[in-house]
């Protein structure tokens, strides 16, 4: 077979799994998107690469995956796009002290947490061709990720998204993620280049930044109030030539983080959250995009981190202790850290005990983080696998604990 039809056929095969695996999760009270996750994982060498080679082989060859990575890659700066605009930035600048000190203390806590962790790790998962520096800062921030995304899918699952809980949890959520992309565009730089390079890459960020909140952030608003006065009742916010400024816009966006030596789903992120909150046109652009992106980019995106995921690399007890020692660290940390802020700002313990479980979601965004990680040579393809675990388990982890804390509340 050529290598387009052997594509098409794999798309269709990651599809279907996707599909599958999502409802049985979803039945079992799980989000569906975790579903997703682990059918990409089952199409692996995890899975069905040890059960069936041939098979595995035949349905999704080394020829393929080079399309299926840059598909993924695509999808991603599409989907970070749309969580920039589940953003309410105002409401992230203007977060309470509860708030701000579930964030800080959800994101401090992990982070030192995981750069203490690192000194353990380093000697053995590691080499020496990876600075220390930039492999302890690569654990701090992975393990300081909460899957904002996930979160806000399991808040309205559980039709406690717009309670005080739900709206300080996604408040904490949101602000968290803005810093743990910084912290991954810093990181991404470091590794990219040398110190003196990473400065500059550092520098340009924030200058990126800078631009676009000082001089992007009006045009986008004046941009979307124009739309929203034009379009009618019956009518969508955006024709189908805004829709592709949009698609321009990201892309572009994308590219120049790229230039700047970060990760192109930075550019789309920052782009994401000009768009104001909730107006009709970004309710318009998650509509038009989100199905797209979430029924078609995502699952190939699940199935290459599945092929880069073999479990059978951890051999022996002392690779699963180690698993287990990263889990038990990571929860520690945005749990901990995280009951820690919401008592210091007076909640009672089960509401702070809840919100622990929900910070320690990592899912999707995760896997992102730690596939940009792999692809710059941060860490091994041992490490990837123990730190895909860790993402699957702690976010697996909430739903259970929410029920718990939660099911018999008033």
């Amino acid at each position: 077979m050529n290598v387009v039809l052997q594509t098409l056929l794999a798309l269709a095969v990651i599809l279907v799994t996707a599909r599958a695996v999502g409802r049985v999760f979803r039945a079992l009270g799980q989000p569906a998107v975790m579903g997703e996750v682990v059918g990409g994982l089952l199409l692996g060498p995890s899975a069905l690469g040890g059960l069936a080679p041939e098979l595995s082989a035949w349905l999704l060859p080394p020829a393929v995956a080079s399309f299926l990575g840059l598909h993924a890659q695509i999808g991603i700066v599409l989907y970070m796009f749309l969580v920039g605009l589940e953003l309410d930035l105002p409401k992230v600048r203007a977060l309470g002290r509860t708030t701000v000190a579930i964030s800080a203390a959800g994101i401090l806590v992990p982070l030192l947490l995981g750069v203490g962790l690192a000194f353990w790790l380093y000697p053995r998962v590691s080499s020496s061709e990876v600075p220390f520096t930039v492999f302890a800062a690569f654990i701090g921030t992975s393990l300081a990720v909460t899957a904002f995304p996930v979160l806000a899918r399991i808040l309205t699952d559980w039709g406690i998204a717009r309670t005080p809980l739900g709206t300080t949890a996604l408040t904490a959520a949101a602000a968290g993620d803005v810093i743990a992309w910084c912290l991954l565009a810093v990181v991404v730089g470091m590794a990219r280049s040398d110190m003196t390079a990473g400065l500059r890459t550092l520098g340009l960020t924030l200058v990126f930044a800078a631009v676009m909140f000082r001089f992007g952030g009006p045009a986008v608003r004046t941009w979307v109030e124009r739309l929203a006065g034009r379009a009618t009742v019956g009518e969508t916010a955006i024709s189908r030539a805004d829709l592709g400024t949009v698609l321009i816009a990201v892309l572009l966006c994308a590219a120049t983080t790229e230039v700047i030596g970060i990760h192109g789903l930075f550019g789309a992120f920052v782009l994401g959250t000009l768009v104001p909150h909730k107006s009709p046109v970004a309710v318009d652009l998650d509509r038009r995009f989100g199905d797209l992106v979430a029924v078609l980019f995502l699952p190939a995106f699940f199935a290459f981190t599945g092929m880069r995921t073999e479990i059978g690399l951890l051999e022996g007890a002392s690779d699963w202790l180690i698993c287990a020692v990263i889990i038990a660290v990571a929860s520690a940390g945005n749990i901990g850290g995280t009951i820690a802020g919401a008592r210091w700002s007076g909640l009672q313990w089960r509401d702070s005990a809840a919100l622990g479980a929900l910070m320690n979601t990592r899912g999707l965004v995760e896997l992102i983080v730690l596939n940009v990680g792999l692809d710059l040579g941060i860490i091994s393809p041992r490490l990837f696998t123990m730190l895909v675990i860790m993402a699957l388990t702690t976010t697996l982890m909430a739903a259970p604990a929410l029920r718990v804390l939660l099911e018999d509340r008033p």
